[in-house]
């Protein structure tokens, strides 16, 4: 990158937005390279076009670089605060970078937190009815680089991702390149890619590469703290109808998860494409899983059934990890076919 950050982002991309607005043309396109260090919010029928543009987090800062409007609001909260038609579009080469991590984990006690865990999403949608995000590569995800609560008829494409790859050596100092044999030592922990939580429906993602710490793509299903924050309601909580295809990307657990315990329904979802290429990767040594679907720790209450976890396709995978795919729990209607793996790789684990 040849050209300084310019401070005040968040300010200058709102200025964008309410000129946008105000001309009637419901879009704005944002050039140049900018610092964030509080979220932009991205009203109801808008477009907002990254076009060569590079976004950073400020260090230290505890934001989303892009939310919805309505977003930690207590109408978001309602079906009268549903944000609508909301796209982030990139164009060129356009950035969204975490940046130097700010110390928030999964590991922070609670009572240690400055911010709740969600505002390490680079991007955090929720309750949006329409969404387009798409053209962008997200770097060093301080968490999630996308996360989806109650978000429906949606697409997702064409999204490149790279977590950071350190590590801590022998001697205590950071280093690449992650190793399975040294889980612990992991510097950036949970960097997944997409992820959509309760209550997503009818979403395409597609065309997605990368490397991601954790999983690339994961469809989660679980009633904790977060989900609760944002549940809306009169909605469905189940994630469902959701097509998933043409994946290529390593990542250090599942490429692609699926995963709902404890009375919340996850059915009717098609993956049908998925590559990995831990093989060529230089970010880890080996992936972990292609598809994993189900787990066996627990995270709610009890293990999935047959009613709640059905109609699940998934085919045309290869897979050169440890394993091609990994089942728990009980899967009604599961269809798997075209499983390809490499020397080594086991087909279940």
């Amino acid at each position: 990158m040849t050209e300084a950050i310019q401070k005040g982002g968040t300010d200058y991309i709102h200025s964008l937005i309410a000129e946008g607005i105000k001309s009637g043309k419901r879009c704005a396109t944002v050039h140049g390279n900018w610092e964030i260090d509080e979220a932009v919010r991205l009203p109801s029928n808008f477009t907002l076009i990254l076009e060569d543009c590079y976004l950073r987090l400020a260090d230290g800062c505890y934001a989303n670089v892009f939310v919805n409007e309505h977003n930690e609001t207590e109408i978001g909260k309602t079906a009268e605060g549903t944000d609508r038609n909301i796209s982030i579009i990139g164009r060129g080469k356009a950035i969204l970078d975490g940046g130097e991590h700010n110390g928030l984990s999964e590991k922070t006690p609670i009572e240690k937190c400055p911010a709740p865990l969600y505002k390490n999403n680079l991007i955090l949608f929720t309750n949006v009815d329409g969404f387009k995000v798409s053209g962008l590569r997200c770097i060093n995800q301080r968490w999630w680089a996308t996360n989806f609560i109650y978000c429906h008829n949606g697409y997702i494409g064409n999204m490149d991702f790279c977590s950071d790859d350190r590590r801590f050596d022998e001697s205590g100092h950071l280093v690449h390149g992650l190793l399975r044999s040294e889980y612990d030592k992991i510097y950036i922990r949970n960097s997944d890619g997409i992820d959509l939580r309760e209550g997503c429906q009818n979403i395409v993602i597609e065309n997605i590469t990368g490397f991601t710490e954790d999983d690339t793509i994961a469809l989660t299903c679980l009633a904790g703290k977060m989900e609760a924050a944002f549940r809306v309601a009169g909605l469905s909580s189940d994630i469902c109808n959701v097509s998933i295809k043409n994946v290529r990307a390593a990542a250090y657990c599942a490429i692609v998860r699926l995963l709902n315990q404890g009375d919340i329904r996850l059915h009717d979802i098609e993956i049908d494409g998925v590559y990995d290429t831990c093989e060529t990767d230089p970010h880890l040594d080996r992936s972990g899983r292609a598809i994993r679907i189900g787990d066996t720790h627990m995270y709610g209450s009890r293990h999935c059934t047959r009613d709640e976890t059905y109609n699940i396709t998934v085919k045309n995978v290869y897979a050169a990890g440890d394993h091609a795919l990994v089942l728990a729990g009980e899967i009604g209607n599961l269809v798997i076919y075209g499983i390809e793996c490499a020397d080594g790789t086991k087909m279940f684990g």
